[in-house]
This record gives structure tokens, sequence and C-alpha cells, in this order.
């Protein structure tokens, strides 16, 4: 049998000189689901098309919306970006990891992350777009945080699961990511916060003091020009073309600074929104091109013959933010707030095939729950010790179960909440006052009914204080302290 490789039962009899990767069988596929985490950045409920949105035009989210499952009553775990990027890893609320706060803190290599997880699984796993949980770099200035000599949040995905990631530390501008505009159009509305028609001579520019990094202390020089969704996404599909070619599942996280300001595109981009005012079609025209490329990305995946063993999730980080045209749909609040608006965000799970298509659900769910669903749906090892915030989604995806009975606790800086299946608790003076909503009834949060529920509140106030000070615990170390104890 010179030079005959023989497969059985999906292993490869390897002969000297002679290596055949086998390809997983159907079955074996089933059992591994590719799996995509697609976050935007201060998206807000009411910014798509599959949210009832008639300006925005999302016609890819719209289709992949319809093909999974859409969650009308999805939360972020925080009201802003670093906190619930950290709970979408780990299940846990950001306060336990002590990342109360964009900009504050970084996630810890004694946290449990989903990359790390699957990687025991065989996965192949990588990280594109904007990180936010720790600084990339000790050598340079770049960005928010990052510093020459400066170690003290240093936290990069390698050191978290990740085999290949692309990387900011926090916000680009969302047009050519690297630069700034030397003079801005203030007439118009431009200004460095908001952002700006993408800059024509590129001589004239100054950098925007931030790097895309793709190791250690490396960061990359190329293909950094235009819409950065479709940059995050180029290096997205290589990643998982080369998991396909080597027959290997794949988990990819994708997080699009869209719409986050500053919010830059070009002409051709703003010409669609022509009707519109100087700011809106920037900000609508970003979030267009973002939709251009989760089109693209579901048509490579349909190419490689993926689409329908792969587990999309899409949602937000939180609400839109101040003075912009981004909509929090029929919520109180935007970004920075425990109120609906601030918190709840659009949000969908494709998966053609686990997850009937057409689905909608107004189970309350949130970024926490990520991680022990993939853990519940593979059979990943997750030490019982640990505490975590999120449930399995299992069932919900199935369409076999309505209501939640863990609630779900947030803090924000001095706001505090505790949501149930019906009811929210809220305060926004770290508990000095509260008001009590509720949801089902009153989803806009207009209606204080704590005077009539004294009862209820007083129990719900409980829960939540207990619940705080296992946070508090966490955030101490207790539960690092537990596990090395055993």
């Amino acid at each position: 049998m010179t030079n005959l490789i023989k497969l059985i039962a999906g292993t490869s009899l390897l002969l000297p000189g002679n290596f055949v990767q086998a390809r997983p069988t159907k079955a074996e596929k089933a059992a591994t689901p590719n799996i995509v985490f697609v976050m935007c950045d201060d998206l807000g409920w009411g910014d798509t098309g599959f949210n009832g949105n008639e300006i925005i035009k999302t016609p890819n989210l719209d289709m992949l919306a319809g093909k999974g499952i859409t969650f009308n009553r999805f939360y972020a775990a925080s009201a802003v970006c670093s906190p619930t990027r950290a709970s979408c890893l780990t299940g846990r609320n950001p306060y336990r990891l002590g990342i109360p706060n964009a900009n504050s803190g970084h996630l810890k290599t004694e946290e449990i992350t989903l990359p790390e997880l699957l990687k025991q699984k065989g996965y192949a796993t990588g990280h594109f777009g904007k990180w936010h949980l720790g600084t990339l770099t000790t050598q340079v200035k770049d960005a928010n945080r990052g510093r020459p000599g400066d170690s003290t949040h240093y936290s990069i995905p390698s050191m978290h699961g990740y085999d290949t990631y692309f990387v900011t530390e926090s916000k680009v501008p969302t047009y050519d990511p690297m630069l700034k505009p030397a003079i801005f159009d203030t007439e118009k509305g431009e200004s460095l916060r908001y952002g700006w028609k993408a800059i024509e001579d590129k001589s004239t520019a100054e950098s925007f003091e931030t790097f895309y990094w793709v190791g250690e202390e490396t960061s990359e020089t190329e293909n950094l020009d235009g819409d950065d969704s479709k940059i995050i996404v180029d290096r997205a599909i290589p990643f998982i073309e080369n998991s396909v070619e080597k027959g290997q599942p794949f988990f990819s996280v994708i997080w699009i600074h869209t719409p986050h300001l500053p919010v830059v595109a070009n002409e051709e981009m703003m010409n669609e929104y022509g009707s519109y005012s100087y700011r809106e079609q920037l900000y609508y025209a970003t979030i267009s091109a973002m939709d251009q490329q989760m089109g693209r990305l579901w048509e490579k995946l349909e190419e490689l013959g993926e689409a329908e063993n792969t587990l999309i999730w899409f949602c937000s980080d939180n609400g839109p933010e101040l003075r912009t045209p981004g909509s929090a749909g029929p919520y109180r609040g935007r970004k920075r707030d425990l109120y609906e608006g601030g918190v709840r965000v659009p949000a969908f799970c494709v998966w053609p095939q686990g997850i009937e298509a057409g689905q909608k659900t107004d189970f309350p769910c949130f970024t926490s729950d990520y991680l022990p669903t993939v853990v519940d749906l593979l059979e990943l090892d997750f030490p019982k010790e640990r505490p975590i915030d999120g449930i399995s989604l299992t069932e919900v995806l199935k369409g076999t179960k309505a209501e939640r009975e863990k609630p779900m606790g947030f803090r924000y800086l001095e706001r505090l909440s505790w949501v149930t299946q019906e009811y929210k608790l809220i305060s926004t003076d770290n508990g000095k006052t509260f008001e009590l909503y509720h949801l089902l009834n009153d989803p806009g949060e207009q209606n204080n009914i704590l005077a009539q529920n004294s009862e209820l509140a007083a129990q719900m106030k409980a829960n939540l204080m207990d619940w705080l000070e296992s946070c508090q615990k966490s955030e101490n170390g207790e539960d690092y302290k537990i596990e090395t104890e055993k």
C-alpha cells in the first residue's frame, strides 16, 4: 500500500512522507459549529431595519435577522463598551472583573474566556476590530491608554486564548481609521469628536495616534485605507478561509467600531442619504457601510459551504451616543443610562442548521448569556465554583422557553438596576433612591410604580444587594482563591 493513505472513520492513516488532514464528517461539524460574534459600537436599538428603522438601509442585517431569531429584549451588560465586551467573553458581569467603565481595568489572565475554552475543543480563534479590554503596547503612545513603559493594564488577545488578532485599543475613525484632518469644516458640523467627510488629499492628513495591532508590539501598516468595517472584515475572511481549509471549526470575534464617534464616510456613501443633514449623512452612511460588510461575510460563508453550520450572534455594546442621530427606538435613555435605551440593543442569532428561521422572542437576555450558551451547546468544561451571571439560551433558540427565572443585575458607576421577566428596579444615585417599572406594560419606563408595590421593590432591592455583594467578592479576587486552593 505504498503512497496510499486510508481514511478510516474520520481519521487519517499516514505513511512516510505524506500528510493529509482528514475533513470532518457532517455529524462532527454539527457538533462543533463555527461561531461568530459580531458587535457594533454605540448602535441604538432603533438604528436597524429589522427593528423598524425606515431611514438607515440595513438590508443584510435584516436578511440575517430573518434567517434566525431576533431578540426584542436583548441587553448589553453595561451602558458603555469595555464592560459589555468583558461580559461577552466571560459570562460574568464586568463589575466582578474590575472593568466598571470604558478605559478602566483590563481583562485578567485569571479569567476563563470563551476563546480559551474553544481552543480546548479544537477551534481556531481570532479577534478582529475593537479590543478595549486593556492596552496593547508598552513601547509607544497608542490611543487612550497605551504609553511607553506602562504595563499596568497591558492585556493583549493572545493572553486570553486567541491564535490570531487584528485589533485597536479603542475607538478609531470609521473611514481611514489611522488618520484625521488637519482642518475641519466646522460650518458643516465637522469636529474631531463627531466626525468628518473622508479626507481626499491624504498628504494633508495627520495621525489619529492609534494602531491596529497584530502581535506583541507589532502593528499593521498595510491595507488601512477606506471604510473601517471593510478593513476589519478583510482580516476576518482570510482567518475563516484558513480555518476551513484546515478542516478546523472557528471562533471569530468581529467587533466593528461603527457608529462610534468620530463617524467618517466618503462622498459616495454620504450621497445615499443626500436629503438629510450633513451630520445625519455621516452617521447613516457608516451604518450602511457596515451592513454591506455583513452581507460580504455571509456571502463568503455561503461560498465556503459553511453558512448552514455557522452560529452568528449580532448585537451592540450599548445604546446610542448622546447628540447623534442614533435612535433608542421607543425606549428611555441612551448610552451611559441603565434605563432601557442605554442597554437594550438590536440583536439576533443565526444558525440555519440549528435554529428555525423567522423567530422573534421577547425573552429577556444579555451579553453575559453568550458564554453559558456556548458552553451548554458544545458541552464544554467550566468550573462550577466560578460565579457567572448569564444563563444558557439553548432552549430560547429552540423556541421552547419564554420566561427567564434568573434576574439580570446591572451596575454602571452610580447607577444600579435589577431586571426580572416583568420588572425593573433602578437607582441613579447608588441605591439612595429607587424607581420600579413594569417593563411588559410600560417598556418606555414612564410610570414609576414603586409606591404601589413596596413589598416587591423591597424584595428586589434585597436581591440586588446580595448580588452586589457577590460581585464585590469576585472583584476582590475570591473566585481565583477558591480555585487555587482546590
